[in-house]
């Protein structure tokens, strides 16, 4: 059945009762697993996401990896795994899995460039996702809840990498002026409209990721990048919150 858009104006409700501009309700927590080196929880709407980080261990690199860069900087490494009952089919995906391995590409890239590998030379940062729901905004899911973990596990970077999605209201053959964007889409909304997912590294407007899977037509591009830097920055806020409260449990338990 088509999604109904005549409900997306600007004055009016979507379909599960957000604004055109209000983020789902995201959640997170830090510290979960014991035996990782850091590890983090993040729910955003009914999208699910367990990481882990492993290292900075020394030994164990592979160039081939995605990784990349020099040998004398630490190479970070990602696995993204998907749960079979994670979506509305029973469907589990191999290691080979293409959309799976762009993912693992885009997070690689985007935190080789971010954290301070030259300081851990000769070493593997092996970073884990494991998907457990499908909702919508995955790739932005997996992109927060690798930063609160590398952050848990106390990898230095530069700064948050905050990510969500932004789409518009009509489709690529749609020719509607008044197409309005959309932050963080959902899953009945990503199969239906034209989206992206954009991350920003710190609190200003640098981007750090930009994905598109679908086409839209190139007016349209610009409103709904400018949608999504300024849903990073709410992500970036709730991030923070939720490292600062980790880190006040820690003060309090150190003292008593």
């Amino acid at each position: 059945m088509p999604l109904d858009t005549s409900t997306y104006t600007l004055s009016h409700l979507r379909l599960d009762g957000r604004r055109w501009n209000e983020l789902r309700r995201l959640s997170a927590q830090i510290r979960t697993q014991a035996a990782a080196d850091g590890s983090s929880y993040l729910e955003m709407g009914n999208t699910k996401v367990i990481c882990t980080v492993a290292g900075p261990a020394e030994g164990g690199t592979k160039r081939g990896a995605g990784g990349g860069g020099d040998e004398a900087a630490a190479v970070v490494q990602v696995e993204v795994s998907v749960a079979g009952f994670s979506g509305g089919e029973r469907r589990r995906r191999g290691r080979g899995d293409r959309r799976t391995m762009e993912m693992q590409a885009t997070i690689t890239r985007a935190f080789a460039g971010t954290l301070f590998t030259h300081l851990y030379p000769h070493s593997t940062i092996l970073v884990t996702l494991h998907v457990l729901s499908q909702d919508g905004s995955l790739l932005a899911a997996c992109l927060n809840a690798a930063t609160l973990a590398l952050i848990d596990a106390g990898v230095p970077m530069s700064d948050y990498i905050a990510a969500c999605t932004s789409g518009s209201t009509a489709s690529y053959g749609a020719d509607d002026e008044s197409a309005d964007p959309l932050l963080d889409l959902n899953g009945v909304e990503e199969l239906e409209l034209p989206f992206l997912t954009v991350g920003t590294l710190g609190a200003g407007e640098r981007v750090s990721v930009l994905v598109m899977e679908t086409r839209v037509q190139v007016g349209r591009l610009e409103g709904m990048l400018a949608v999504g830097v300024d849903g990073c920055k709410q992500v970036r806020e709730i991030l923070d919150q939720v490292v600062r409260r980790q880190g006040k449990r820690m003060l309090e338990s150190a003292v008593t």
